[in-house]
């Protein structure tokens, strides 16, 4: 049990490494919401669906591969050297050739030229970081990692709240600060706070550049090279799912229907499985090192078990929060009701988010395995299925279609990663259980939100009620967890 409460406690902070910063970048969903026209917003969504597809891309699987390397090796420093000489080298080479053809890439994506330039320095600065971040993951560093996050995503907001709310207004008092401000450059605003919030963070990272060796082991990088390159192709495959439907909203619908503006409605309402993404993330923040850390020891199949266990426990009780209180929230974080009208879209996307939590605790078995290929495998099969489901869907119901595309490829990933993960490493799941709270959380969700939404009595009685078969059929274990 001492083992579950360092994991939890390292999970808790990343948790804030994690949920702070984004709770605390929902300040911007309100104010994007607020001070951008429907269509502004879903261009800025499209940009950083574009972004993030390329952000896989300069990682290339190295972080993962990182972690696996750093526990696997007995000289670490040259893990740590190989791995951050590697990311330097690529992310500069991409850098250079990518500014070459900002023209074409301009074109190729429909993205003006100058918010090319601008997320190509996001990349280069986020790139560089990439290594610095894992080691602190990887030597049991959360508060530092947290800080460091948190003070990115500040930086970033502030930023953001100075340029929307405060620079017209001093613009009108000073030449200064008329000499910044320009009319109708919202979109160059928000790019402007990343490249800043970005640059800040390398600065805060540079002491791990200083005490590091600078060795580069050919060998372990080939090895290294031929671990990430599964965990490639499964990020560009996840990037797919969760990202592109964007993209193909724009492209896919008829001008007639104001494909930006669809996009900037399905994105906003998006935000609000935010909640359950995040706690998916800063779960697997926390656990991924400990796979790799205990998987030689006795029985760890036994504690994956259990890890599964408590994510679907968690996650259930969210699922069930969010949806019941889904029309609040959308008050507080999307501001404007032009945006409301894809609110459809919630359970779906955040039941969907749910299962990508799951399919990342599944996934222990081809980590720690070495068979990353079947990441890969399963990531592009829900990639096909993404494509697949939105080209046929979106232009008959529009982003619905996108939804219930995401939540097919999440739920195929967990399928084929239970399946697999029985025949080459074997955990004994508790499935009687994990199925018990999966079923209910999820009927109680959509029954609700399709049948009784916005009847809080109906909502908050089912969410009592399995709270209550929460709190019986798990007293014992969470007694545990909370002795000292």
């Amino acid at each position: 049990m001492s083992a579950f409460k360092s994991l939890f406690k390292q999970t808790f902070i990343y948790g804030l490494a994690t949920v702070l910063p984004r709770m605390l970048s929902f300040l911007l969903t309100p104010l994007y919401t607020k001070v951008m026209a429907v269509g502004i917003y879903g261009k800025v969504s499209i940009i950083f669906s574009w972004f993030a597809i390329f952000n896989v891309i300069l990682a290339y699987g190295m972080e993962t591969a990182f972690f696996r390397f750093f526990n696997k090796e007995d000289d670490k420093n040259k893990v740590i050297g190989t791995a951050t000489l590697s990311i330097i080298f690529t992310s500069f080479i991409i850098f250079v050739l990518a500014f070459l053809l900002k023209n074409q890439i301009a074109d190729f994506t429909d993205i003006k030229v100058e918010y090319v330039n601008y997320v190509l320095w996001i990349l280069l600065l986020d790139a560089l970081v990439i290594i610095p971040f894992a080691w602190l993951r990887a030597n049991a560093k959360p508060v530092k990692y947290a800080i460091i996050k948190i003070t990115n995503v500040a930086i970033n907001i502030g930023l953001n709240l100075f340029f929307f709310l405060l620079l017209s207004d001093l613009a009108e008092q000073g030449e200064f600060f008329k000499t910044i401000y320009k009319p109708n450059f919202e979109i160059s605003y928000v790019l402007i706070a990343n490249v800043v919030a970005s640059a800040i963070t390398l600065v805060l990272m540079l002491s791990f550049y200083g005490k590091i060796k600078y060795t580069f082991d050919s060998k372990i990088w080939q090895h290294m090279l031929r671990y990430a390159f599964p965990v490639l192709i499964a990020g560009l495959a996840y990037t797919t799912i969760e990202t592109f439907n964007r993209i193909l909203l724009d492209s896919s619908l008829s001008t007639a229907e104001n494909p930006e503006d669809v996009v900037g409605m399905f994105s906003a309402c998006y935000k609000l499985a935010l909640f359950m993404t995040l706690f998916a993330t800063a779960f697997r923040l926390g656990i991924e090192p400990y796979f790799f850390s205990h998987a030689k020891s006795k029985n760890p199949q036994k504690n994956y078990a259990r890890i599964l266990e408590y994510f679907v426990v968690f996650g259930s009780v969210i699922l069930l929060i969010v949806v019941v209180f889904s029309d609040l929230l959308k008050i507080i974080i999307i501001r404007d009701e032009d945006f409301w009208e894809a609110m459809w879209i919630v359970p779906i996307i955040l039941i969907a988010s749910f299962c990508l939590g799951i399919y990342h605790n599944l996934s222990v078995w081809y980590k720690i395995t070495d068979r990353t290929k079947f990441g890969a495998y399963i990531s592009v099969v829900g990639a096909i299925i993404t494509l697949v489901l939105n080209i046929w869907l979106i232009p008959i119901i529009s982003y619905k279609g996108s939804a219930i595309a995401t939540l097919a490829a999440y739920a195929t990933m967990v399928a084929l990663s239970y399946y697999f993960g029985r025949k080459y490493y074997p955990i004994p799941y508790n499935l009687k259980k994990i199925g018990m709270y999966l079923t209910m959380s999820i009927v109680f969700s959509l029954v609700y939100f399709y049948e009784f939404r916005a009847n809080y009595f109906v909502g908050i009685t089912m969410l009592i009620v399995f709270l209550g078969i929460v709190y019986f059929s798990e007293k014992d274990e969470l007694k545990q967890l909370l002795k000292k």
